[in-house]
């Protein structure tokens, strides 16, 4: 199989170059049949086209303090994984003050970039500890196509795996306050944010930042809170969101939808100019402030 040539077939598909059936017929030539086709056509939806590679908004929100800054530490820690594996992640907290509520902060598929890493410093500017996970293991890109490829062969429930890792090093750290450790993702993250509501016990709350919803069928098995925030002009429907919380809200689960109108994929994201949306980013940061706070920090404090 030839990759190149099924990348930009992938491509093509999704800006709207190709229709599906003519995908489906060019891709089940490359791939050896209209199946195997299918099933790629499944990881496009999975993983869906993004905006395009980073391009610095110089009116994007000044950076928080960095390492630099007297009593605050932002930088790269390791601890122990799942099978004796040894992980790391960017680590992110004011070292003055009591014990903080702790968060893990998940990439989108481009990697444990520079933006990911502001991320966690603005939410310990905000008085919480947060950690960033290294998914991908070093490999960092700013390719679509890279990306994509970095994405598809993620193994998801190792991912998750590493995700409870970061949940466990945080709940054992003198500096976290609570047990409860909030997770927030973003595109691929957001997806992975609801995977772990699957599965751990550790998680306090999620936020999900247009990320792939589960099925109705899957929704009822969450563990924890979760506040979804998707545009009308997403490439993910918002009516596989929307199914998603109403299948929350039959099983009486803690939830939120915020569909923002009129922004696209990515409107958190303030490095891109074509998608960053600062009203709706600003909007969303506060309620995702507030949900934290709301549900990881211990009753009575």
């Amino acid at each position: 199989m030839d990759r190149i040539h099924v990348m930009e077939l992938v491509r093509s598909y999704q800006v709207g170059e190709l229709t599906r059936r003519e995908f489906l017929v060019k891709g089940g030539a490359a791939v050896g049949s209209m199946a195997a086709a299918g099933a790629l056509l499944a990881a496009c939806a999975e993983f869906p086209n993004e905006a395009p590679p980073p391009i610095v908004d110089q009116a994007a929100p000044a950076t928080p303090p960095t390492a630099a800054t007297p009593g605050f530490f932002a930088g790269t820690v390791s601890y122990d994984g799942p099978g004796g594996q040894t992980l790391s992640g960017y680590l992110a907290y004011s070292e003055e003050g009591p014990p903080k509520p702790a968060v893990v902060v998940i990439q989108e598929w481009w990697g444990l970039n520079e933006h990911i890493r502001d991320v966690a410093r603005r939410f310990a500017a905000e008085g919480f500890a947060a950690l960033a996970p290294d998914l991908y293991h070093g490999a960092v890109t700013t390719e679509p196509d890279e990306a994509r490829k970095l994405a598809m062969e993620l193994d998801t429930p190792a991912a998750v795996a590493e995700i409870e890792a970061a949940i466990a090093f945080l709940q054992g750290q003198p500096f976290v306050a609570s047990p409860r450790v909030g997770v927030v993702g973003f595109c691929m993250g957001g997806g992975l944010v609801l995977q772990t509501a699957l599965a751990s016990e550790g998680m306090g709350a999620g936020v999900v930042f247009y990320g792939r919803p589960l099925s109705p069928a899957q929704a009822p098995g969450v563990r924890a809170p979760i506040l979804t925030f998707i545009g009308t002009r997403d490439s993910i429907p918002v009516s596989g969101v929307e199914a998603m919380h109403a299948a929350f809200e039959t099983a009486g689960l803690t939830h939120e939808l915020q569909i923002i109108d009129g922004a696209q994929h990515a409107f958190f994201n303030d490095t891109r100019t074509g998608s960053y949306d600062a009203a709706a980013a600003a909007d969303a940061w506060t309620r995702t402030l507030a949900w934290f706070k709301r549900h990881l920090i211990l009753t009575g404090s």
